[in-house]
């Protein structure tokens, strides 16, 4: 239970900091340093994170770092998808839900590297729904949403660049508004995992308690770094993570395909005869 304690001190400082990158820790960390299996350390995540995410959020709004209308339309868009996703996740062998993850971190890491210099034009928060087409932020919160709760990731690592991106967040700003779609989109898509996997409460809560104590640290840190070494700096921890993730699951990813498209082709059998 120490080694929870202290991993978990890692996943808040992480959440603190970047306004993400939780679920990149919490699901390698229950997998492969606490063994949990890879459905229910995913579902353990989203509780894990989503708890953390609403602490650290409070006090980045203390300091006027949220964005509300913005993270209320996209973190509602993003609870219907994350539910959605959360349940689909029954029918997905764990391995191949573990090389999505890898690939959407990798894929994430990527499009910040190539286009974080978007990050640094900062727009008034008030005008932010204004600049962006409503339907846009909806669409993305749609489809992040989804993607959180099929994987449990895709938290900050995928709203921070919305945000920065699509939204022309500063950074900063981007960082206390991810984290309270993050907390929204969490608790739908453990809501959609409960109707198919158990949780370890009693684990659950110790990992929680850690990562809040280590989100204050990441949050007063997050106010003392440059945006552009943050970005950097997250990028390539993302990249770093999925291809660990990549090497532990490389033996178990073509049988758990091979049986996917056997079940597949059960299922369409009735289609064809």
């Amino acid at each position: 239970m120490t080694l929870a304690i202290l991993l978990s001190l890692l996943i808040g400082i992480t959440l603190g900091l970047l306004g993400g990158g939780g679920s990149i820790l919490t699901v390698p960390i229950l997998v492969y340093a606490l063994h949990v299996e890879a459905k229910e350390a995913i579902a353990t995540s989203l509780l894990v994170v989503g708890v953390t995410s609403f602490v650290a959020m409070l006090q980045h709004a203390r300091r006027g770092s949220v964005s509300w209308r913005v993270g209320l339309v996209f973190g509602l868009a993003g609870m219907a998808g994350a539910y959605l996703g959360g349940w689909m996740a029954r029918f997905i062998p764990s391995p191949l839900l573990l090389l999505f993850f890898a690939l959407i971190m990798f894929a994430t890491a990527w499009a910040m590297l190539r286009n974080g210099h978007k990050a640094e034009q900062p727009r008034n928060p008030g005008d932010c729904l204004d600049c962006i087409p409503l339907g846009e932020v909806i669409v993305h919160g749609l489809v992040v949403g989804a993607v959180t709760g099929l994987v449990g990731a895709g938290g900050g690592f995928l709203v921070v660049p919305a945000l920065t991106l699509l939204g022309g967040l500063p950074m900063h700003l981007a960082i206390g508004t991810s984290l309270l779609v993050i907390a929204m989109k969490s608790a739908a898509g453990f809501l959609g995992y409960l109707t198919h996997v158990s949780v370890d409460y009693k684990l659950a809560s110790v990992v929680a308690g850690s990562a809040v104590a280590g989100s204050f640290l990441g949050s007063w840190l997050a106010h003392r770094i440059h945006a552009r070494h943050l970005r950097k700096g997250f990028a390539w921890f993302v990249i770093a993570m999925a291809c660990y993730i990549l090497y532990r699951e490389r033996l178990k990813i073509l049988p758990s395909l091979l049986d996917l498209w056997a079940h597949l082709q059960v299922l369409a059998a009735p289609l064809f005869s």
